[in-house]
């Protein structure tokens, strides 16, 4: 969210004509909620062009980039890597350790779509749940958002809105 270290969301595993809509969601939620980019690792030019286009319409800044693979991201980022997951800590648990480390760095919130990698669990810095029953990746996008921006986000001033 601008004024803060950056919140960057990293879509996994889109299957294009599969998850089009869910990888649309993954952005907007991202977008609506204080993230300032989403990367969608895959080849999902509909999500990027319909999330850019709604960000144009209804204001911004956000940023929507597409990506070939996700492992240089991973291993590149320099800051917090936390992976939205099932099998994870409980978000009341670790959230609020998780808003200190952005206090002083950037954040890499991963979604996947299909079954995730081991790779991705063992790069995280935290594997979280936000409960551990089965839900869509853009409900626990959401969650993990509000919990990290304890609301702030919500009033959130948009610029060219």
């Amino acid at each position: 969210m601008q004024g803060a270290n950056e919140v960057v969301v990293l879509r996994l595993g889109h299957r294009p004509g599969r998850d089009e809509r869910m990888t649309t969601h993954v952005g907007l939620t991202a977008r609506a909620l204080g993230a300032d980019r989403v990367v969608i690792a895959g080849q999902a030019s509909d999500p990027k062009a319909t999330v850019e286009e709604v960000t144009d319409r209804f204001g911004g800044p956000f940023e929507v980039e597409a990506a070939d693979g996700y492992r240089r991201r991973l291993r590149e980022w320099e800051g917090t890597v936390v992976h939205l997951t099932m099998y994870g800590l409980p978000i009341q648990d670790a959230e609020g350790e998780i808003r200190a480390a952005h206090m002083s760095g950037p954040v890499l919130v991963v979604v996947g779509s299909e079954k995730v990698s081991f790779d991705v669990y063992e790069a995280a810095d935290y594997n979280v749940g936000v409960t551990n029953q089965p839900h869509s990746e853009v409900a626990g996008l959401a969650v993990f958002l509000d919990r990290l921006f304890e609301g702030r986000e919500l009033d959130r001033e948009w610029a060219d809105a």
